[in-house]
């Protein structure tokens, strides 16, 4: 069974910096980006249930970019809450103040 995603809304922001950046590195990667993110969506909804690195957020890797998809998931409710998409060649204690 298909889980359903809800994204928070600083993960749009996120989201559309990162195509920015990508972009002015070379012309069409941040949509190249952008369609990998929504690929990455796919896998969740069939897989959603990746190991758990922290308190309850669990982390799927990016192909072909240094980014990870950070979220929770209600199993009863058969759902998944996309927290944030973070550039992993950021520092960590960035990510470690939220509240998740």
């Amino acid at each position: 069974m298909s889980y359903k995603i809800f994204i928070e809304p600083e993960v749009f922001d996120e989201i559309q910096e990162a195509i920015h950046w990508y972009n002015n590195q070379k012309k069409g990667l941040g949509k190249e980006f952008y369609n990998t993110i929504l690929n990455s969506y796919k896998i969740l909804k069939l897989h959603p249930l990746y190991r758990i690195r922290y308190n309850k957020v669990r982390c799927l890797p990016i192909k072909k970019f240094p980014f990870m998809i950070h979220y929770t998931v209600n199993e009863n409710k058969k759902t998944i809450i996309i927290r944030a998409i973070f550039n992993t060649n950021r520092n960590p204690k960035i990510w470690q103040k939220n509240k998740y």
